[in-house]
């Protein structure tokens, strides 16, 4: 996931354009298909051991449609563009005409990432949907279609958030928790590795690039968005039969505004609970498990948790 490109005052959210481009040729390299998004699903279910990568790129940045889609266009490389409709034509956002320009193209999809781009995930019902129509009908307004694909606003979901965008016929969303996205995963929930200058510095991409899933069953909490009551979350993982050697994953948690080693309980050899020592204090709580695979590459997991306002 990418928002900014060559937007140096904006490190957090920008990746400077050349790394961008070694990115691509480190993509190339590796032996990867890129995903183009209406055949998503299929890539999705019937992976087969091939190395494949969805491209997205959230909020709809002058910055991409001025220096990354030549780059993509010229190369006719597929991804998926998420745009909140309220900001399109304001300044430093591509316009309509921008958009429809590129939706020309049959590498490329328009994905809806609401209509506000507010805090949504602390709104309640009414105000989500309300939302979250209004950017579907100014979708069909301009495009004449409204995507299946949705990008929740921050990463930040609820159960009540997840059950309106399938309500409103959404088939995939995306989060902002670390991970590789595979047919065990919850298809309105699907992890993304979110690239900035920190995170997309060219070495750790390619151990990025040498990640693969941590399948699972189920992980409890499923409700994402916790209250004080909650907090910290009480994180179990119910792993498959065929899953191996669970007892050597480790977990990295940020309770108490500090990354630090989990404490891991294992119930059996197919499920273990992640102890956290503190709450949360931040407005995300965040734990990386990571396996080292019998092939010598890491197995990832990553999750997210929103804290809900006071």
């Amino acid at each position: 996931m990418y928002h900014r490109f060559e937007e140096n005052k904006y490190p957090s959210t920008n990746i400077r354009l050349n790394d961008f481009k070694k990115h691509l040729q480190l993509i190339k390299e590796a032996g990867f298909i890129f995903v183009n998004p209406n055949s998503f699903e299929d890539d999705l279910k019937n992976n087969k051991g091939s190395k494949k990568i969805l491209l997205t790129i959230d909020d709809g940045f002058s910055s991409f449609y001025e220096n990354a889609w030549p780059v993509l266009s010229s190369k006719k490389i597929p991804f998926i563009l998420f745009v909140s409709t309220r900001e399109v034509g304001k300044k430093g956002y591509m316009s309509w005409d921008q958009i429809k320009e590129i939706d020309k193209e049959n590498f490329v999809h328009i994905g809806n990432h609401s209509h506000t781009h507010e805090y949504l995930v602390d709104r309640d019902n009414e105000e989500i949907l309300d939302d979250l129509e209004k950017s579907i009908l100014i979708f069909k307004k301009n495009l004449g279609y409204n995507s299946h694909f949705f990008s929740y606003p921050f990463g930040e979901y609820s159960l009540n958030f997840k059950k309106i965008v399938k309500k409103l016929n959404f088939s995939f969303a995306f989060g902002q928790h670390s991970g590789v996205a595979d047919d065990t995963k919850d298809f309105l929930e699907l992890p993304r590795f979110p690239i900035n200058e920190k995170y997309g510095e060219i070495k750790r991409f390619q151990t990025l690039l040498n990640t693969l899933p941590m399948k699972y069953k189920n992980i409890l909490p499923e409700e994402k968005y916790i209250h004080d009551k909650d907090n910290p979350p009480k994180v179990s993982i119910e792993f498959f039969d065929d899953m191996q050697n669970i007892k050597l994953i480790n977990c990295y948690s940020n309770e108490g505004n500090k990354w630090q080693k989990s404490e891991l309980k294992f119930i059996n050899n197919h499920k273990m609970e992640i102890n956290l020592k503190g709450k949360f204090t931040t407005e995300r709580g965040r734990i990386n498990c990571s396996l080292r695979d019998k092939s010598g590459l890491w197995r990832w997991l990553g999750m997210q948790f929103v804290i809900a306002e006071k």
